[in-house]
């Protein structure tokens, strides 16, 4: 099973993607997607009140201690 070791941020400071524990890139929509299928570990997902699924650290409130890779 593989976890979220690093993101990359656009310039409004959004989320894109993420870098796997196994070196893959993953755009934010997969990684719903693969966390949901039980293929990412250390992540879940919440729902805004408008019905947007966003992934946030089990063990963390936000993703801003995850490096910022290009």
């Amino acid at each position: 099973m593989e976890t979220l070791v690093a993101l990359h941020r656009n310039h409004f400071g959004e989320i894109i993607s993420f870098v796997t524990s196994t070196g893959r890139i993953i755009s934010y929509r997969k990684a719903i997607v693969e966390m949901e299928s039980g293929f990412l570990q250390g992540v879940r997902a919440t729902e805004d009140t408008d019905g947007s699924m966003h992934l946030v650290p089990e063990l963390e409130q936000t993703f801003d201690q995850y490096p910022n890779l290009f």
